[in-house]
């Protein structure tokens, strides 16, 4: 029997890190070292008092039951997340109606373009974008407009300049700052104007806010919620996974405007069943315990971005350096200007067993372009500096 997939599942762009993943295993069977920068997958333990609370809690068999949002595990997160929003960005939430949990941040970015978009309606994502930002809405059956950003810009998009026949039908416009993968910020500035165009085109706002806590040399990331007047059509998600090393457990939340959310969580509530009780226990421990974890996670990420970046120029490779986000984004060196970045980034891994990802996997205007995660030590990252070094006196 031949099997149709689903039409929508069609639309959907090539998964490159399939492809990566094949030709690392070719690369792996060759004999070579696998040194892997390709997937933003923190590579940190969960600290440890993180991990006590959740083995705590899994002790009582109350807690092995379906979670609901009137019991009191979501109650006391919901409050929690309230709390650390206040602390980090002076942003007041009402926990009841403006904090949503979510089983991680992705699942929550995707329903909520299955929660509002309909065949006609228009999703605005500026491109390169983290992937399921775009995918998310042609899976929810959605057209999907893509804002080219570019690097003259601060990867900023132009948002007055986009056409009135695109814009009056658009229902969602999808942020990240800072970026994956471009690792760009952006000031408050440009947020209470982006607030501004969103009231007057009345589209609602989704910013991903994923990577607020890694930032660098005194670099503060603002919350699209502290401009006035936000909440009017803004949703803010967060994830504990980059902060708290807690990619596993899928823990994440949005929050902002009151309706948006209810119709967040109405879409979930036929879809998933809630967070096990445990993991909310440890992440309210994670957001209202001591907060030293993050600040030595975040002195590991600027110990391996220095190694790397400075490794990779003196190599002849000049990459910026960003002051935010666990990536390094980096235009394909001139000697190999011509190759897509699929291409180089085969190249990389058949030649060296260095692995990055193409700039391609997050989007078309990505072209010419490759992400390192910083997810291996820094002996790993100087041998991979030297591993790359031999590509770029490669006679070509």
């Amino acid at each position: 029997m031949h099997m149709q997939e689903a039409n929508r599942l069609k639309r959907l762009p090539l998964y490159l890190f399939t492809i990566i993943d094949e030709l690392k295993d070719k690369a792996m069977k060759e004999g070579k070292e696998i040194i892997d920068f390709g997937m933003g997958n923190p590579d940190q333990p969960t600290p440890k008092h993180i991990v006590d609370e959740l083995c705590k809690k899994a002790r009582f068999k109350e807690n092995h039951r379906y979670s609901r949002s009137i019991d009191k595990s979501e109650i006391l997160l919901r409050d929690s997340i309230a709390k650390w929003y206040h602390k980090k960005f002076g942003v007041t939430l009402d926990p009841g109606s403006e904090v949503l949990p979510l089983i991680g941040s992705k699942e929550g970015i995707a329903h909520l373009s299955l929660a509002f978009l309909n065949n006609e309606d228009i999703a605005l994502v500026p491109s390169p974008a983290y992937p399921v930002h775009f995918n998310g809405v042609l899976i929810a059956g959605g057209i999907l407009h893509n804002i080219p950003v570019y690097e003259k810009d601060g990867y900023l998009p132009r948002l007055k300049e986009l056409p009135k026949e695109i814009t009056s039908k658009a229902k969602l416009l999808f942020l990240s700052y800072p970026n994956n993968p471009t690792t760009a910020t952006a000031p408050l500035e440009f947020f209470r104007e982006v607030v501004d165009w969103g009231k007057k085109k009345n589209i609602i706002i989704g910013h991903d806010l994923a990577y607020s806590d890694i930032v660098f040399d005194n670099y503060r990331a603002p919350s699209i919620l502290e401009v006035k007047g936000a909440k009017d059509m803004c949703i803010e998600f967060h994830t504990c996974s980059k902060s708290y090393n807690m990619a596993g457990w899928r823990l994440g939340f949005a929050v902002g405007n009151k309706d948006v959310l209810a119709t967040l969580a109405k879409t979930k509530s036929y879809i998933d069943f809630g967070i096990f009780k445990p993991i909310q226990y440890a992440a309210i421990e994670a957001l209202l315990g001591s907060q030293a974890c993050v600040k030595e996670t975040i002195l590991i990420y600027k110990k391996r971005r220095d190694v790397l970046v400075n490794g990779l120029r003196k190599i002849g490779w000049d990459v910026p350096l960003p002051n935010a986000t666990f990536y390094v984004w980096a235009r394909i060196p001139d000697k190999y200007s011509a190759l897509t970045s699929m291409e180089f980034v085969s190249l990389i891994i058949r030649e060296t067993g260095v692995v990055v990802a193409p700039g391609t996997g997050f989007g078309e205007y990505g072209e010419g372009y490759v992400r390192f995660a910083l997810v291996e030590n820094v002996e790993r990252i100087k041998k991979a500096v030297q591993k790359i070094k031999r590509i770029l006196e490669m006679e070509t």
